[in-house]
């Protein structure tokens, strides 16, 4: 559904990502594992169109982003939901205009439609009956709810996930891998999920990536990489810095 190739980016004088490919097959949930900075939500961005690529391409559904005008990028854009680090919620706004945003310049739909879409979204991410809830009235973990809950209201074909277990207790996380397990065979979406979170990457991955010194040192089924005796495949999910180059 997605492929990558050759990818580099750059800012300025400092290459984040170099010569990337990467192919992501239509629903399959692909785990992107890498140390902090390594360039893994900069690479997220580059499968929706928010960055462009200073060589290379991305291909989604057949179809060269990287070439495409904003009319036609934003016709994209709508296969694709997606929750962010922080949940990025509106605090102004309640938890029902939040998740309703996607449909703010909507014409085809009545109130009614999209308070049903609403509820719907909250109910499968197990928040109903909190639509007139401020973001502020909210723990992490429901804020965390709830921008999935927008992620999924239009009904995507593919999420995008940036570390949607950063800042949770390990019951919390679990709980947002559950989800992300469920919606995913719910929706029969394709998945990807950037995270360092080990034991999320095990539960919700079919296959993972690991990035490493600025391209995809390994990818494979998960349980595979997880099993690796690679020494740099095993420092990372052992948590083991390497002495002679502890920056790695």
């Amino acid at each position: 559904m997605i492929e990558v190739r050759g990818l580099t980016k750059r800012f300025g004088s400092q290459t984040v990502l170099e010569g990337i490919d990467l192919r992501i097959e239509r629903g399959e949930s692909l785990v992107i594992m890498g140390r902090s900075g390594c360039g893994k939500s900069v690479l997220l961005k580059h499968l929706i169109g928010l960055l462009q690529p200073d060589e290379g391409s991305v291909i989604v559904d057949g179809q060269d982003i990287t070439r495409m005008d904003e009319r036609r990028l934003l016709e994209v854009r709508r296969k694709f939901g997606m929750l962010f680090q922080s949940a990025a919620l509106f605090d102004s706004l309640s938890v029902a205009e939040n998740v309703a945003f996607a449909f703010r310049n909507r014409r085809d739909l009545t109130p009614g439609e999209i308070a049903r879409r609403v509820a719907e979204a909250l109910e499968l991410v197990d928040l109903p009956g909190i639509e007139n809830k401020r973001p502020a009235e909210l723990s992490g973990g429901m804020r965390k709810r709830v921008g999935l809950a927008r992620a999924i209201v239009y009904r995507p074909e593919i999420l995008l996930y940036d570390e949607p277990t950063s800042g949770l207790d390990p019951i919390v996380s679990d709980s947002i891998d559950q989800l992300i397990i469920r919606i995913r065979d719910h929706l029969r979406v394709t998945s990807v999920v950037v995270t360092h979170d080990m034991r999320s990457a095990r539960r919700v991955g079919h296959r993972a990536a690991l990035l490493h010194e600025k391209r995809i040192y390994a990818v494979g089924p998960t349980e595979a990489i997880f099993a690796s005796t690679d020494p740099v495949i095993r420092r990372f999910i052992d948590g083991v810095s390497d002495p002679k180059h502890p920056d790695f």
